[in-house]
């Protein structure tokens, strides 16, 4: 204190103090326009949010709007972001349309309501089926799959000749790249056939769930794990005895009967 009267008490002193204040507060202003032009830097830099392509009917289940792609990724700046912009679509899972969204707005977590968690219900659309078909653990890879693996479906039935001949085993993929929804948590005894049997419900369209109902009914059905991405898309051939053992071609003799035999 006696140092600033005695700076004060002279010109110099007085000179000193206002160039050291002038110092100072170039300082502080300095520092202000950095944290300023940081705010406004980080205010207008891009971020990725979530915008309908779409009208999203009130109503619709998130799961749905991903899995038909009722949305699009687009970059906005920060300060434009509505509140609750969702930018990960993974935010509308188990979650429904609380309104109607317009194609070119933003999700916002205030447009869906959280249902608490996710049914099956919400993960088909349009054509596709859900459904459930028991089967015992070696079939059905009971314990080895889970929700979301792809998967090919055979299904082997045994067929009668043309000529009305003892019943012959015939083997077909009647299904392929089928998403697996849900998958069983234990094994449970099946009243009918005496054995464990889990339940294992698939994702299909409206005529495979019709075809996939009737292989159950009247036929044995496999199960088979592919790769998520990647598999070919290549469909084998009816298999039979002698396909199988001597590499003979399977031939069909009418419509509704396949028998081994020669090309």
């Amino acid at each position: 204190m006696q140092l600033a009267q005695k700076l004060l008490a002279t010109r110099g002193g007085t000179i000193t103090v206002g160039g050291f204040a002038a110092l100072l507060a170039a300082l502080v202003l300095l520092l202000y326009l950095s944290q300023y032009r940081s705010s406004v830097d980080n205010a207008s830099e891009p971020v990725p949010v979530l915008v309908a392509k779409t009208l999203i009917e009130k109503g619709t289940p998130g799961d749905v709007v991903g899995l038909k792609e009722l949305f699009q990724t687009t970059e906005s700046p920060k300060d434009q972001l509505k509140e609750g912009a969702i930018t990960d679509p993974t935010t509308l899972r188990g979650r429904v349309a609380a309104v109607d969204v317009y194609p070119g707005s933003q999700l916002t977590t205030g447009d869906f309501a959280s249902t608490g968690k996710s049914t099956i219900g919400t993960t088909i659309t349009g054509n596709q089926r859900a459904i459930s078909i028991p089967l015992d653990s070696a079939h059905g890879m009971v314990g080895q799959l889970q929700a979301g693996d792809h998967v090919d479906v055979y299904a082997g039935f045994n067929v009668n000749s043309a000529a009305g001949a003892t019943s012959r085993p015939v083997l077909k993929v009647i299904m392929q790249d089928v998403v697996v929804l849900q998958t069983p948590h234990a094994a449970r005894t099946g009243a009918a056939a005496g054995a464990n049997t889990s339940n294992i419900v698939l994702r299909t369209s409206y005529e495979e769930a019709a075809q996939l109902a009737w292989s159950i009914d009247n036929g044995k059905v496999w199960i088979v794990l592919r790769p998520r991405t990647g598999a070919p898309a290549k469909r084998p051939g009816i298999v039979t005895p002698e396909a199988l053992l001597l590499g003979v071609r399977p031939i069909t003799v009418n419509p509704r009967r396949v028998v081994g035999g020669r090309q």
